[in-house]
Order: structure tokens, then C-alpha cells, then sequence
């Protein structure tokens, strides 16, 4: 279900909006949120909620590791994208679970007109780095339909 009122999405985001997120703010087009679940050293595995504002998108990125690693992502609330190079968007919807393995280059986000949050899951590996690579172009983001 699209949201496009940030009230109306905080009511149903179950995981919390969290704080602007300043660190990876270089690599998003538009606002997002980022609220940890788990702490890091703390736990195997790394959760975050991730919350897009609308027409927030991460830009293509890869997630390396030697063996094991990559990504999960579970749409909790709103609407968004998922893309893996070369191939369509899929559309995100709360309960669609998106496994990224490693080596894949991809972006996610936010639809145009929706809010839109997913639990970003660490995958574990042997190691694992991130490569942020170019934004997401307002010209292919534009060609996505509503």
C-alpha cells in the first residue's frame, strides 16, 4: 500500500523512523532514515530499518565478500524498488523479502509517490566490504512505473 504521508507512515512503520541518516547521505538521492536494530559487535548479524522518503533511492552498490555475504531486504511498510543490473525493477511491497547474494550490483528505494521501509540484513561472509558505486539517474528512475 502506497503511503504517501510521513504521519500516516510512521503509524504502520512497526521498526521506527530512527535519525537522518548522515552517514550514507552521499549516496542516497532524497531523504532516508536509519533506525539500528542491532548493534554492531553485538550480534552476527547486522539489522537495520531503513526508511525512504518519496523518490529516496540508494545508488548502485555491491556488496563484495570472499565467500558467503550479500544482502536481505524485508519490506515492512509503503512501496518501493529493488534493481539488479541488466535486469527489471521489482516492486516492493510490506512482506516481500529480497535475497541480493554477493558480487550483485543493485539499488532500492522508495517509489515516487509512497513512502517505504525494509529491514536491511547483513548477510555474514568472509570478507565483506561495500562498494557504493554511481547515483541512480532521475532519467532511469523516471522510466519506472507508478
Amino acid at each position: 500500500m502506497k503511503i504517501s504521508s510521513r504521519e500516516e507512515f510512521e503509524k504502520q512503520n512497526m521498526f521506527g523512523m530512527g535519525q537522518p541518516n548522515e552517514a550514507f547521505a552521499q549516496f542516497f538521492i532524497g531523504d532516508s532514515f536509519l533506525n539500528p536494530l542491532t548493534k554492531p559487535g553485538e550480534s552476527v548479524v547486522g539489522l537495520a530499518n531503513v526508511n525512504f522518503a518519496p523518490g529516496c533511492r540508494n545508488n548502485w552498490h555491491i556488496h563484495h565478500a570472499k565467500s558467503g555475504g550479500g544482502q536481505m531486504l524485508i519490506c515492512t511498510a509503503g512501496e518501493g524498488w529493488y534493481q539488479e543490473e541488466g535486469k527489471e525493477a521489482v516492486s516492493l511491497t510490506p512482506g516481500t523479502v529480497i535475497n541480493i547474494p554477493a558480487e550483485v550490483k543493485h539499488w532500492h528505494g522508495a517509489k515516487k509517490d509512497s513512502w517505504f521501509s525494509h529491514i536491511a540484513v547483513e548477510v555474514p561472509g568472509e570478507e565483506t566490504s561495500n562498494e557504493w558505486c554511481e547515483p541512480v539517474s532521475d532519467e532511469e528512475y523516471a522510466k519506472l512505473p507508478e
